[in-house]
């Protein structure tokens, strides 16, 4: 039933630490069973995406955000007839080494650990499956199979300098597999729209201005005012997302589809030789999509009240890395333990990366509120 351009499991080249094979569940349903039941995985419900968990029960977090794009990525996938288990497996696994409160804190962990080995949360990811996540006696990780770890690494094309000589595994000159690519333009996908969503009902933007600035937004605006006269503000909004989707991802699948014959890609070695992306938007797609990202990235990801609160998120994890390098003591017991192996400072990284929101901020205050309990 799957294309020719599909990775079938039966090719896969397996897991790290043999295991035998489920009788009634493929290599790639285990992936993604056992990355829903990681520790990783949970906590990005309290992680932020745009708005930081207390600021309101309605917007995304890193898990609500995961779980859209696993399901976007999972129509695309089964339409162009690709393995779908594969696919949602790579987008439940895809922001597991986020950190709390969104890229600001990565950028300051990636400048804090400039001269050790540097911080990317895509890297990361691979570093919770493989090392940082504990479910077996027998070996650390969950031992994913490689082609969900290569998902992790190689989905986004914007990957360090040093790539090529860290993971040399995955054969960073070719192209990732199919479903690596759908996986990476759905995330694309989800958080456009739902940081619209979110942007709109936390009053940061108006849906007058989009119009003014997107005629994406504006084509989709008169479609659905054209089929519904009389719209309270909140449905009107919700048809106006899901019909963006819906555009989206019916461009993407026929553009996919075009770049496959155009590319005369006949099997999954051409897959992987090409020497372009083969999932991707038309022309005019990528055009409409950029005046509105454009938008969101002027209007709301640098909102004064975003900034001010990754201004204050930087400021947290800044004062608790330099707390624990000052005296690694203070870390907890299992990653004090770790310092000697990992390093004093990776081990910190690990610590802060994996914390959620809430918690980094209920460790700050034990630090620098006197009446906090430690």
């Amino acid at each position: 039933m799957l294309s020719p351009l599909a990775m079938k499991s039966k090719h896969s080249k397996g897991r790290k630490h043999y295991e035998k094979e489920h009788p009634y569940r493929s290599l790639y349903q285990r992936d993604r069973d056992r990355i829903i039941h990681s520790v990783a995985f949970r906590r990005l419900e309290y992680k932020t995406q745009v708005f930081v968990y207390h600021e309101g029960d309605y917007f995304r977090t890193r898990l609500t955000h995961t779980l859209e794009v696993a399901q976007i990525a999972r129509t695309i996938s089964r339409n162009l007839k690709l393995n779908d288990d594969l696919t949602e497996a790579i987008a439940l696994v895809h922001d597991v080494g986020h950190t709390p409160f969104g890229h600001a804190v990565e950028a300051v962990l990636s400048d804090l650990m400039i001269e050790d080995g540097g911080f990317n949360h895509n890297e990361q990811g691979l570093r919770v499956v493989d090392f940082l996540e504990e479910r077996y006696p027998s070996f650390k990780g969950i031992n994913l199979s490689w082609e969900t770890r290569e998902g992790i690494v190689k989905h986004s094309m914007n990957v360090s300098r040093d790539f090529a000589a860290r993971y040399a595994e995955f054969n960073p000159d070719e192209q990732p597999s199919l479903e690596t690519q759908v996986m990476d333009v759905s995330d694309e996908i989800a958080y456009d729209n739902h940081d619209i969503d979110d942007g709109i009902k936390s009053g940061l933007i108006f849906e007058d201005d989009l119009r003014k600035k997107s005629r994406l937004w504006n084509m989709i605006y008169k479609k659905v005012r054209t089929e519904h006269s009389n719209l309270n503000s909140n449905l009107r909004v919700y048809l106006m997302i899901r019909n963006l989707i819906n555009i989206q991802v019916t461009d993407l699948i026929e553009n996919t589809f075009r770049n496959i014959r155009k590319l005369k890609i006949a099997t999954f070695s051409d897959v992987r030789s090409c020497e372009e992306r083969i999932v991707s938007f038309s022309d005019n797609m990528n055009a409409l999509r950029s005046e509105l990202r454009e938008f969101l990235f002027e209007n709301l990801y640098c909102h004064w009240r975003v900034l001010r609160m990754t201004d204050k998120a930087k400021r947290f994890v800044s004062a608790l890395f330099d707390i624990y390098l000052r005296n690694p003591h203070l870390l907890p017991p299992p990653f004090r333990d770790e310092t000697q192996k990992q390093g004093v400072k990776r081990t910190i990284c690990d610590y802060l990366a994996g914390m959620t929101d809430k918690y980094a901020l209920e460790e700050y205050n034990k630090f620098f509120d006197p009446y906090e309990k430690v």
